[in-house]
């Protein structure tokens, strides 16, 4: 009870308070250098503390300090008027330090029936703990008195009541919980208890709560995922939330993130200020709280991470354990993510070794990570997919990228390109690209180093188009172009008999043309050679009149056998050899005494047996081939 007298409320001169009821003040209490004239009465009535204090003094009038005093002068304040009688306003901004203050006074019902603390208790449970936006606000404004709030569990509620609230339907609460944002509703109207309330749900998405969330300190965040993911919310919206809170604390992953923005659901109405955060503890926390899975934009988000990472000098298990998580899920890199720049004193522009010790963690992380299910974290999930082959072509980009740099030294790009299998490059182009460049960059390296470094390159995988270029590449070691040279002959050959293979099968009759599938094979990755050959149209025609020109000799050549056959019946006369060409209207065959030979046609037999067969023969053979 107030002492009697008229009250009159609480009067601040300075660092002073007064309480003006027209008597002398006989207890003084200092919080924080705050001091509080007060009365003993009103005080010892509700405040165990206090009491105490009282008993253990012999002076009429005393002071005595509250060491620690849980919220300071503004939630003493409120205590002190409570205890005088006045109206207490209890706010989700100030009940987690009255709470505490009440603990702290003991303020219990003992020392006075409806007692602060169990009227802040009941608060909590009747106010709070239903409305999300409350317990938002409750939370944030319990770091001054977390110790305190944690041991009497009124984080540990606050959070529990967020976790369920964020793994029900939205549309299930209604009012008064969707408050922030614009609530109108022209027509479809939200009932309460049946009244209507002329607000509208906006959204279901299940990313309503990622703004919302992000508004608390780090470790409280941490502990809201911990309950979230007890509570068994999919992992795919906690590494949201752990991303949309990543990029609101941490700018460098802005770049790392696009695509990933969208309509922003806010409790600006709410006033609240974004938490002050250490970025390096924030990082080091986040990666602690990720989920074992991949997806290409978690992959993405974590290059981020490494990134900054980097650049704040995070701890070497963060950073082991970021490089660790990016190598399970490289077939998923992009090469602007995997290109990092150097923040230490090396020479080089890009971590060259960090991009080789992801490389290791690929090659030997042996349990392959499950993906994301929804699509909208732009996942992959082919089952059809070949990590391998894709790693080894990002790869292949990697090094041509950073072959430029001058200070790169022959033994790490070659330590990149060895480090990933010989059966991940279907083709070695992408090496011979690299090298390439690497030679244009590094025009002082000798013939040795160069050829120890084309040593990598296995010249049979070459395309045509990349063994046409090497072999006029005068970067390259002589002994490099002439190896390069032998293979472009062997594939040439390979290709041309392939193609001439598959264009006898397509005149064929019937039944389909086997050729050896080494061979089929080597044509298909040869640039496509069998397409090429059997779009070219006009080869194809040409191929078709040869053919039936050599019919027609054929024809003619039967022809003149038979009449040969005939006069020789039937004229004995003739049999000599010297006349039949002339009864035939050809000319006279030359001697060897004769001058200059007449020229014949070459493709006009004799009737003589020694120079008929071999030229029938000869004939067949040549055109044979087409």
């Amino acid at each position: 009870m107030a002492p009697a007298g008229k009250v009159t409320g609480f009067l601040k001169e300075g660092n002073e308070w007064f309480f003006k009821t027209g008597l002398p003040s006989d207890i003084t209490v200092v919080v924080d250098g705050i001091n509080f004239h007060l009365h003993k009465f009103p005080l010892v009535s509700k405040c165990g503390r206090i009491a105490r204090i009282c008993e253990k003094s012999v002076e009429k009038a005393f002071a005595t300090a509250l060491e620690e005093f849980p919220g300071g002068p503004d939630s003493f304040l409120i205590v002190v008027k409570f205890c005088y009688g006045m109206r207490l306003e209890l706010t989700p901004r100030n009940i987690v330090n009255v709470f505490c203050a009440a603990d702290y006074l003991e303020m219990t019902d003992e020392y006075g029936e409806a007692n602060l603390l169990s009227k802040s208790e009941s608060f909590l449970h009747k106010n709070i703990l239903r409305n999300w936006k409350d317990c938002i606000l409750a939370l944030q404004s319990s770091d001054p008195v977390l110790p305190r709030a944690e041991k009497l569990q009124i984080v540990s509620k606050c959070l529990d009541a967020l976790s369920v609230m964020a793994c029900t339907d939205p549309s299930l609460f209604g009012w008064p919980m969707m408050m922030y944002g614009s609530l109108q509703s022209p027509g479809g109207s939200i009932l309460w208890n049946g009244i209507n309330t002329g607000a509208r749900i906006r959204s279901t998405e299940s990313d309503w709560w990622f703004e919302d969330i992000s508004y608390l300190s780090v470790y409280l965040f941490e502990k809201l995922i911990r309950e979230m993911e007890r509570r068994g919310i999919r992992p795919e919206n906690l590494v949201g939330a752990i991303m949309h809170y990543s990029r609101k604390y941490l700018p460098g992953l802005g770049r790392w993130q696009s695509g990933q923005g969208g309509k922003t659901r806010t409790v600006a109405s709410f006033s609240m200020t974004p938490a002050a955060v250490d970025q390096r503890i924030l990082l080091e926390t986040i990666e602690k709280l990720l989920p074992e899975k991949k997806g290409k934009s978690f992959c993405r988000f974590l290059l981020g991470l490494l990134r900054v990472g980097l650049i704040l000098g995070v701890s070497q298990t963060c950073k082991d354990s970021l490089e660790r998580r990016i190598g399970m899920q490289l077939e998923m890199a992009t090469l602007d993510g995997l290109l990092i720049p150097t923040y230490s004193d090396s020479d080089t522009l890009y971590d060259t070794d960090c991009m080789e010790r992801i490389i290791d963690h690929f090659m030997t992380s042996e349990s392959r990570i499950t993906s994301f299910s929804p699509p909208s974290l732009d996942l992959e999930t082919s089952p059809s997919s070949e990590p391998l082959r894709k790693v080894a072509k990002v790869v292949d980009n990697y090094m041509a990228e950073v072959a430029s740099d001058v200070n790169l030294k022959p033994r790490k790009i070659r330590s990149l390109a060895e480090a990933l299998p010989d059966s991940s490059r279907p083709l070695h182009d992408g090496l011979y690209r690299a090298l390439d460049i690497y030679f244009k960059a590094h025009t002082w390296l000798s013939d040795r180093e160069k050829e120890e470094l084309c040593n990598v390159i296995d010249y049979q995988k070459l395309s045509i188009d990349a063994c046409a270029h090497a072999s006029q590449n005068d970067r390259l070691p002589l002994r490099t172009v002439l190896q390069v040279l032998f293979f472009e002959q062997m594939q040439l050959r390979t290709a041309l008999a392939g193609c001439l293979h598959v264009l006898d099968g397509e005149t064929a009759p019937a039944g389909p043309t086997t050729f050896p599938s080494d061979m089929a094979g080597q044509i298909v990755q040869r640039d496509g050679w069998v397409t090429v050959v059997r779009e070219n149209q006009v080869l194809k025609v040409g191929m078709e009149n040869m053919r039936s020109r050599v019919g027609e000799l054929e024809e003619e050549f039967s022809k003149i056998k038979q009449e040969m056959k005939r006069v020789t019946k039937s004229h004995s006369s003739l049999s000599s050899p010297r006349l039949v060409p002339r009864k035939m209207g050809c000319k006279r065959l030359p001697r060897s005494s004769d001058a200059q030979p007449d020229n014949f046609d070459s493709n006009v037999p004799t009737p003589r047996a020694s120079v008929e067969q071999p030229r029938s023969s000869r004939h067949r053979k040549s055109f044979s081939l087409f």
